[in-house]
């Protein structure tokens, strides 16, 4: 009996060491993670600074999000602002959008307003996980038309799904909808998505370090795991805690 209780301790250990992950934003890339601090509203810790920071074009006509989620299941926020500096104006581009599965998430096909082509902005993701609400955001310059490509980042998970769902801690965030997107996940009209497609993330892996940092002078380096490389990462500290608890 006591054997078996130790064992079931131990399994709790591993659940709320594992559980402690976050999610990483891969496109448009981020202006910084630190896995620490990025329930730091409203970039995870970051200032954004568009002499230093990797800034992206991003079509308002549609283009893409891609993520990497290290929870089983957690809701996403969409949300952009014209204000450089991020301290306010948010407008949210979709509902919430609640993801089940472990692993990358492409949302593709985010409209913005149209009038926002030729400004520069920022493009905020924000997360309501387990561990709480938390923030990435990317530099960007809203240029007008339709990306004509899906970057190769922007991959789902086998088995992943998607739909829109309420959630009143990120409607709490929200200022106002004004985008639209004819896709969640894999194909969306509005209503709840399901996507069984396959992981090709072409994300690097860095596993000796837990957060990025601006470099003086120089566009930003994200760090960008892969979801195996997260799933890696994870395991084996998760496992290795749970083997010292045996012993």
């Amino acid at each position: 009996m006591e054997r078996f209780l130790n064992i079931v301790f131990c399994l709790f250990v591993l659940y709320a060491t594992q559980g402690s992950a976050h999610f990483l934003l891969n496109y448009p890339p981020t202006i910084g993670f630190d896995d620490n601090l990025e329930a730091t509203a409203p970039c995870g810790s970051f200032t954004v600074d568009f002499s230093t920071d990797n800034v992206t074009d991003f079509h308002v006509g549609g283009d893409s999000l891609a993520m990497t989620s290290i929870h089983p299941q957690a809701t996403w926020l969409f949300r952009a602002t014209l204000d450089i500096t991020a301290a306010g104006g948010w407008e949210s581009l979709l509902p919430a959008v609640e993801q089940t599965g472990l692993g990358d998430f492409c949302e593709k096909t985010v409209v913005i307003d149209a009038s926002w082509a030729g400004s520069k902005g920022v493009i905020g993701v924000v997360q309501d996980a387990p561990d709480g609400i938390l923030y990435q955001c990317a530099a960007v310059n809203f240029v007008s038309g339709a990306a004509t490509s899906i970057p190769s980042i922007c991959t789902n998970v086998t088995g992943l799904t998607a739909q829109f769902v309420s959630d009143p801690l990120l409607s709490s965030l929200q200022v106002s909808a004004t985008g639209s997107a004819t896709s969640s996940s894999a194909t969306s009209t509005g209503t709840a998505a399901t996507t069984t497609g396959t992981t090709t993330s072409s994300s690097t892996s860095s596993p000796s370090s837990s957060a990025t940092s601006k470099s003086s002078g120089a566009a930003t380096v994200t760090l960008s795991y892969g979801v195996l490389g997260q799933f890696i990462w994870v395991a084996a500290i998760g496992s290795a805690t749970f083997l010292a608890c045996l012993l």
